[in-house]
């Protein structure tokens, strides 16, 4: 990615969600056109004018896979041509993060405030335990789609339309280099949760009331005392914010990781979109480049437009744990996703399909249209509404520089057992 402020850092889920035009990629779909995307919206009889009339998610039969689509087939589980490696095991490991949680009173209590009929935590977890069993049992994408076809059911997402399109965006766990003390050049802190937060007044302090303009009037504030890590650039500290969790390498050498804790009672809104509506960028054509760009040349309005965002995050050391998603358990890449857990069924099977950005053999990344197995694991403070997904891809560069280029329009379909 491209060096700002002395550091190297991506901005995924922190870019895609401002719903601004992301610079072009290579696609290199080969879907025939009999095979493409129309038999996976919402069926014509399942849509409606009015999303009044129907639930969050519709049931349906599955999307039968034509001939010629290999885009229908989650090949990743065994490996193939262009996913050389298969990834089985962190499937099913995944599948098994989901089936430890659906065991717990958390979990059924979620399940006692879900309103979608038919959508039970044993229906959940009979659905697991089934396709967990296809899944170690059969050699191949066909073979598993054959028998999902014959035993499961769909209920499919009415999206952000009512006509079934859900907009896909993706996250990762950045990695960063951070002091546990603060010195001239590490300057820059997040903070541990206060441990009197439900006792603060609302509305909660802003942004800016928390931190100061500059990020570092914490010391006269509410946060006093409850530094945890610091770090040498302004941005950083913020970014760990949006994505929830961070990787680091600490000056002594050793590794660590921080994780959710809580936050202040405010909404968030995006730098992308501040930076719109105060006239800094156009309305189209704003990419993570012209964001980077700006920024270079105006170092001084991070001052200005950071603490617009009124939300602040509070963290945990982890230890080098992986990054957990909201119902407790270990977020996978490329098998997790984040969704309003008001409306969609937690640690449930779902299958998504839409277009994602891959490094091809030169490097580059390149938009391929993918199906793949997830578990719904995780949520986040934009991801709202019937129509929203945010996709895990992992720790460090690769996964940031996918994700920051990550937004498209897909399909949302959940696995349920006959």
């Amino acid at each position: 990615m491209k060096k700002i402020f002395n550091t190297t850092f991506s901005l995924p889920f922190f870019f895609t969600i401002f719903f601004l035009e992301m610079p072009a990629i290579k696609n290199q779909d080969t879907i025939p056109p009999e095979c493409q995307v129309t038999k996976w919206d919402l069926p014509t009889a399942l849509k409606t004018e009015n999303s009044k009339n129907v639930p969050v998610l519709v049931q349906r039969l599955p999307v039968g896979c034509c001939e010629k689509d290999a885009s229908c087939l989650d090949a990743r589980i065994y490996g193939s041509e262009q996913e050389e490696i298969g990834d089985k095991k962190a499937l099913i490991k995944s599948i098994d993060q989901s089936l430890k949680y659906l065991r717990t009173r958390r979990a059924a209590a979620a399940y006692q405030r879900y309103k979608i009929s038919g959508i039970t935590r044993d229906r959940v977890y009979r659905s697991l335990q089934r396709f967990r069993q296809l899944v170690l049992s059969t050699n191949s994408p066909q073979e598993l789609q054959t028998a999902i076809e014959k035993e499961f059911v769909y209920y499919q997402s009415i999206g952000r339309d009512s006509q079934g399109t859900v907009l896909f965006t993706a996250y990762y766990e950045p990695l960063y280099l951070a002091s546990r003390k603060p010195t001239k050049e590490f300057k820059y802190p997040v903070y541990r949760l206060p441990p009197d937060l439900k006792s603060w007044t609302r509305p909660h302090p802003t942004r800016l009331e928390l931190e100061g303009a500059d990020g570092l009037q914490g010391s006269q504030s509410k946060l006093k005392g409850l530094e945890l890590f610091w770090f040498k650039d302004r941005f950083e500290p913020y970014i760990i914010q949006i994505q929830g969790s961070a990787r680091l390498k600490l000056t002594d050498g050793t590794v660590t990781s921080i994780g959710y804790a809580g936050n202040t009672a405010h909404n968030y809104k995006s730098l992308g979109r501040t930076l719109v509506e105060a006239g800094k960028l156009p309305e189209n054509g704003v990419t993570m480049p012209t964001i980077f760009e700006y920024f270079q040349k105006n170092p001084q309005d991070l001052n200005v437009y950071l603490p617009r965002n009124n939300s602040f995050v509070f963290f945990r050391e982890t230890y080098g744990r992986s990054a957990h998603g909201s119902v407790g358990v270990p977020l996978t890449p490329e098998r997790s996703i984040a969704t309003d857990k008001s409306l969609m069924p937690p640690g449930a099977l779902a299958l998504i399909r839409a277009p994602f950005p891959f490094v091809n053999n030169n490097g580059e990344l390149e938009n391929r249209t993918v199906s793949r197995f997830v578990l719904d694991q995780d949520t986040g403070g934009a991801i709202k509404g019937a129509g929203r997904v945010d996709y895990y891809l992992g720790t460090g560069d690769i996964a940031g520089d996918r994700a920051g280029v990550t937004v498209s329009n897909g399909q949302l379909f959940y696995l349920l057992l006959k």
